[in-house]
């Protein structure tokens, strides 16, 4: 594929819904201002670890509290994207061992939409822009389908 053609697809993936809201929580944490200049694009950057990036990342490793916070902010955006498409808020917990494993639940009144154990969290990314966009609306989807399934204890309020 042409370079061109990547930064076509690459542009087109940056209008996802899920794409935006991560976009989102990124901005939100800038409140000095520090990132005004910097493009969406390059915002998202440390998400994507290609087969170079992950070459210089070692096979065992702690977690750098870079890579946990971006972890979060992947999930409280997996969050809103379910409170926007469901009008239920959903809240991700995330129960990490110092060595880089862990789980994750996105809890949504009384249910658990996504439960993932985590592993290798010190080497988390995707090989392209497209896959974190479609691992965020997949994750995405499945909670909404979750919620549907059980609408009563989604909007349970107690």
């Amino acid at each position: 594929m042409a370079d061109n053609e990547v930064v076509l697809e690459d542009d087109a993936v940056l209008q996802s819904p899920f794409i935006r809201e991560l976009v989102k929580q990124w901005r939100a944490q800038d409140t000095h201002g520090a990132w005004e200049g910097r493009t969406d694009r390059d915002l998202l950057d440390p998400y994507v670890v290609d087969k170079a990036r992950r070459k210089e990342i070692p096979i065992i490793g702690d977690p750098d509290p870079e890579t946990l916070w971006r972890l979060e902010l992947f999930y409280n955006a997996v969050g809103l994207c379910v409170e926007r498409r469901t009008g239920v808020m959903a809240q991700p917990m995330i129960k990490m061992h110092h060595e880089g494993f862990g789980r994750l639940v996105l809890l949504a009144g009384r249910i658990v939409v996504v439960n993932k154990h985590l592993r290798d969290v010190h080497r988390y990314g995707y090989p392209t822009l497209a896959a974190l966009a479609a691992e965020g609306d997949k994750i995405v989807a499945d909670a909404v389908a979750m919620i549907e399934r059980y609408p009563d204890l989604a909007n349970y309020g107690g």
